[in-house]
């Protein structure tokens, strides 16, 4: 039965008691305090994407399911994605499960947009406020919705809560073009109610109109994707009425999506936002920052986790007893770009060693006598990590990086102080890496801990730009703004910009390219590669590391040879999670995705 609706097995409607435990509906939308209580309660509910070790319900394993980390956790659920080893039943319980916790959460904001006009009006509980809590209530209705798509596709649009006696079998997954719909319809009501920044302390973690014209926009940049738009693969996926769940292609969503993100872009500009830039406009720490200066002018929306530092925990060194388990792959250090803009490796052998680009500069053999003048990495350090983009140095915690304390550089080979030898029977980056970007370096864990308060950005300026720019070349081209917005986010970090006279299909992957590095780890890569039809490829084959096994010094070349550390494995159903088997056997009429 789906969850959305009503859980059978319970006596009470659970969701019908809140805040107190034995408050009905009607005296909780009679009182003011309570009814925004209730709506507070939605909010915990928002996506745990800090949370990469993934072992509950709100778990996040897509980034470790993607190309960009490996996650040492045995029991991550990320981990059996990457093995292949999942199914209908074997989700849901202990680990991620999108179904449950969104279609919970919808139904809360149902309940909450039904009853919020019965609150009586005061004078501190006016029209105004009423519309803003609504508008809140639409934009998280609209963001559970969103959630649920990007995993299973189409599915059932639930715009009202159901009653205990419905037929739950007259329910039916919404063709996938018509949900897009419905989100940017409920986003569009909700701007209009919302305010265009939040600007005070108290308020932040709420949604304004800036956050609801980013969801509209990448919602229908997903929209005219490959995975969604025309997909040859889903011709055949009708429900028992015959009704087609996706649509046939159509080019023109690829303008609607460039439309989308550039009312975005020029409304939240307007209200102040724009890209982050630190007080020395250095360029590591105009990225690096964005992420522990909490809500700053680049981030729209953003999940507070107060003093959950879980992700500062698990990225960690060893030498400063930490986890160790996000350890970046290999193909993501790659394909970060010199600082003169040029690509250091453009393929790779049939033993995977690289294919260098000898225009780039960029070496693997011998080490830099230097250190670098700006903190970056200590001399003695591996030519492979020197002279890179800024926000490899933001992102990327490798051999001879320069950490808090470990000003003498961090150490993964097998002798190191953060290697696998100095592990012994615990965590060990499987990779030779940790990741960097995220972890606020203010933040101590041993010997005492010292937490820092964190948030967690769901949406931002930088990405808008890179919406913008894709679905704008997808739709005329390399014109003049594709070119613009993605130098933009370039030159913040210091990059050279774009070459000239690319062609559609040169900016395409470019465009590809810089979602990659500047994105990373913000649970966009998955969704990305899948969107774009090409996790067959970046999915579906070996992750490499350094060699971990080996190292004597930092100076011994045997760790810095490219390693495997797993096998993956991608299947063209991954492309969409299927549907829990508890769920499609209640409701024969959920028709499952295809392969499942």
């Amino acid at each position: 039965m789906l969850l959305l609706f009503v859980a059978a097995s319970c006596k009470k409607d659970f969701l019908n008691k809140a805040p107190d435990d034995d408050l009905t509906i009607d005296k909780v939308f009679a009182n003011r305090d309570y009814a925004q209580s209730f709506l507070s309660n939605i909010y915990a509910s928002l996506p745990k994407e800090n949370r990469q070790v993934d072992n509950d319900t709100k778990g996040n394993p897509y980034i470790g399911a993607s190309d960009e980390m490996d996650q040492f956790y045995a029991i991550s659920f990320s981990n059996s994605m990457n093995a292949g080893s999942w199914n209908p039943t074997s989700y849901g319980n202990n680990i991620p499960d999108p179904w449950t916790e969104n279609y919970n959460a919808i139904r809360k904001t149902n309940i909450f947009i039904e009853n919020i006009d019965k609150v009586p009006l005061d004078d501190f509980f006016t029209d105004a406020l009423r519309a803003r809590l609504k508008g809140e209530a639409l934009f998280l209705r609209a963001y559970f919705h969103f959630l649920l798509i990007r995993v299973y596709g189409p599915v059932p649009i639930s715009d009202h809560s159901i009653s205990l006696s419905a037929d739950l079998k007259s329910i039916r997954r919404d063709p996938i073009d018509k949900c897009v719909a419905f989100i940017a319809s409920e986003c569009d009501k909700a701007a209009a109610l919302l305010p265009a920044r939040i600007t005070s302390d108290a308020e932040y973690g709420r949604p304004a109109k800036s956050v609801c014209l980013a969801l509209k926009a990448r919602t229908l940049l997903y929209m005219a994707s490959p995975l969604w738009n025309g997909n040859p693969d889903y011709t055949g996926l009708v429900d028992d009425k015959g009704t087609h769940l996706f649509p046939a292609f159509a080019a023109s969503r690829w303008q609607d999506a460039a439309n989308a993100a550039k009312t975005c872009i020029d409304q939240t500009e307007a209200a102040g936002y724009g890209l982050y830039t630190s007080a020395t406009n250095d360029p590591v720490k105009n990225y690096q920052e964005l992420f522990y200066a909490n809500n700053n002018k680049e981030a729209f929306f953003s999940y507070n986790a107060g003093l959950f530092n879980d992700h500062d925990v698990y990225s960690e060194p060893l030498s400063l007893l930490g986890f160790t388990l996000n350890a970046p792959t290999q193909d993501l250090v790659d394909d970060y770009e010199m600082a003169n803009g040029t690509r250091p490796i453009t393929g790779y052998n049939a033993d995977h060693t690289p294919i260098i680009n000898p225009e780039s500069g960029y070496t693997e053999t011998g080490f830099t006598d230097v250190a670098d003048p700006g903190g970056k990495y200590v001399a003695g350090t591996s030519n492979m990590y020197v002279n890179r983009d800024p926000r490899f140095y933001a992102t990327i915690h490798f051999s001879g990086d320069i950490w808090k304390s470990r000003t003498q550089g961090l150490e993964f080979w097998f002798n190191g102080a953060d290697g696998k030898k100095a592990a012994g029977s615990g965590n060990y980056s499987k990779t030779g890496y940790l990741v960097k970007k995220l972890c606020n370096p203010s933040f101590v864990w041993r010997p005492v801990v010292q937490p820092v308060l964190r948030t967690w950005v769901l949406f931002r300026l930088g990405e808008q730009y890179l919406n913008y720019a894709e679905a704008l070349n997808e739709a005329q081209g390399p014109v003049g703004d594709v070119y613009r917005y993605v130098n933009l986010i370039r030159a913040r970090s210091g990059m050279p910009g774009l070459p000239g006279g690319l062609s559609q299909s040169d900016m395409r992957e470019r465009i590809h390219h810089e979602r990659r590095i500047e994105l990373a780890f913000e649970t966009q890569r998955y969704f990305d590669c899948h969107r774009w039809k090409i996790a067959e490829q970046t999915d579906n084959t070996y992750i490499y590391g350094m060699n971990i096994q080996a190292g004597a010094s930092k100076t011994d070349p045997a760790f810095f040879v490219r390693t495997i550390v797993e096998k993956r494995v991608f299947e063209k159903k991954h492309y969409l999670w299927p549907m829990q088997k508890r769920e499609t056997d209640k409701n024969p009429n959920l028709v499952q995705n295809p392969g499942w």
